[in-house]
């Protein structure tokens, strides 16, 4: 059972490990969305939109609900905008720790 969930967690930062798919789950965070205004949101060619979002898929990161021929994705748990927040927060320790080190290294 151990091996299992070592491997989903594995797979599951897989998913996440590539800033466009970040920023799709950042902008789906804030609200559903169709291909059409993440492409203009990101200002990225549909076919990468399209590529990441058929990875965050395959991993039930995201779902997308039909209506007529658009699609609209929303996040499958919303513990996934808490994740990105903790992210963040890991990102703003580290720059605060970069700096405190400069700091010092100025100092002297």
């Amino acid at each position: 059972m151990n091996l299992e969930l070592q491997q989903f967690k594995a797979d599951f930062f897989k998913a996440l490990g590539h800033p466009l798919r970040i920023r799709i789950l950042e902008l789906l965070s804030e609200g559903d969305k169709n291909v059409n205004e993440l492409q203009s949101l990101i200002g990225s060619e549909g076919s990468a939109v399209s590529q990441q979002l058929a990875v965050l898929r395959s991993k039930n990161i995201v779902y997308g609900t039909k209506d007529g021929n658009k699609v609209t994705y929303s996040l499958r748990d919303p513990m996934i905008i808490e994740l990105l927040s903790v992210a963040r927060q890991i990102f703003n320790n580290h720059l605060i720790d970069a700096i405190s080190m400069l700091d010092r290294f100025n100092e002297e």
